[in-house]
């Protein structure tokens, strides 16, 4: 599982020019779900999200969590993440896991922000999405699972 984490200050989601989530503070997590990926990567994957310290205490150093500071997640299904660009100039997704797989786990990444206490909202998967934000910072942290270890 591919896991790009992003500080925000606001965020939102459309589709078809219709916002379907929005969040102030908090973070976006754009999530791709590989073709071995198991429930157990989502566990690790949302588990680090929601530890991480990537937020400013009082002294301006990086020492909060998203549930320390009441930030809230926008979690947005993003296969692209999963590209490999090794050979040629296309991408190839075919290390992307099929809906059918996706899905499920995505869904369990989700309900793991929200089993901690994290407010978690989520974009339409499988839709073509307008995702907005402003970075805040910026931070942007990449996060990989690999048989349910953060590698």
């Amino acid at each position: 599982m591919r896991v790009v984490v992003q500080r925000v200050s606001s965020a939102s989601v459309s589709v078809d020019e219709t916002v379907v989530a929005s969040i102030d503070h908090g973070l976006v997590v754009l999530v791709a779900v590989e073709a071995d990926d198991t429930e157990s990567d989502a566990i690790s994957a949302a588990s680090k999200v929601c530890a991480l310290r990537i937020f400013s205490d009082p002294n301006g150093k990086m020492n909060l969590s998203i549930g320390d500071v009441g930030g809230s997640i926008l979690a947005v299904s993003q296969f692209t993440l999963a590209a490999d660009v090794k050979h040629g100039r296309r991408p190839s997704f075919v290390g992307a896991a099929v809906p059918e797989v996706a899905v499920p786990i995505f869904d369990r990444f989700v309900d793991e922000c929200r089993e901690v206490g994290v407010p978690t909202s989520t974009g339409r998967f499988g839709a073509h999405m307008d995702v907005a934000l402003v970075n805040h910072g910026p931070v942007t942290i990449f996060v990989e699972t690999n048989s349910g270890r953060v590698v």
